[in-house]
């Protein structure tokens, strides 16, 4: 008895080793990402769709977009992937976070395009308007809801715009 019991123990414990190695490796937090509607987390989710290895759960209430990846690579695929579809937000780590690819620069400029950004309904474009007026020298703006590209106007600084703009949740590049 004590044989077969060893024994049935034993292969359980080998159905189990590929269960548990298939559980998530690296878990990552982007909080302060924009999710006020439920597109914006439809489209948070839609985004990382289809990457291998990786599971993303969205809280709208705490504007977090959580990363459950088998591995580091995996994770940042996922992060590059929610930038490139518009969303910002910090992860807290030095090595698995957005990238800073706006191409934007320190230093006045008088007018400066942005592209990329996530912008689905009327609260999307609410919140990118509040993060551009906080910006010193802004005097004009053409954002309208449901398009992901924005020209900014007045005598400001481009990297200040992009920061702001990064704070609120959003990720932009500059139009070339």
């Amino acid at each position: 008895m004590r044989g077969l019991r060893a024994l049935l123990l034993a292969s359980l414990g080998a159905l189990l080793v590929p269960v548990l190695d298939a559980r998530a490796e690296t878990k990552v937090e982007l909080k302060g990402t924009h999710l006020c509607c439920p597109k914006c987390v439809a489209a948070a989710k839609s985004a990382v769709k289809g990457l291998d290895g990786v599971q993303v759960q969205c809280d709208q209430q705490t504007s977090t977009v959580t990363i459950d990846a088998t591995n580091d690579a995996a994770a940042q695929k996922a992060l590059d992937a929610l930038a490139a579809k518009g969303f910002h937000g910090d992860t807290g780590s030095s090595t698995l976070k957005i990238k800073e690819d706006s191409g934007a620069t320190a230093g006045k400029v008088a007018s400066l395009t942005l592209v990329g950004i996530h912008n689905c309904c009327g609260s999307c474009n609410k919140a990118i308007k509040g993060a551009i007026k906080k910006v010193d020298g802004v005097t004009a703006d053409t954002a309208k809801p449901h398009t992901e590209s924005v020209t900014v106007t007045g005598n400001f600084d481009a990297a200040e715009l992009v920061k702001s703009l990064n704070a609120a949740g959003f990720h932009v590049r500059v139009q070339q």
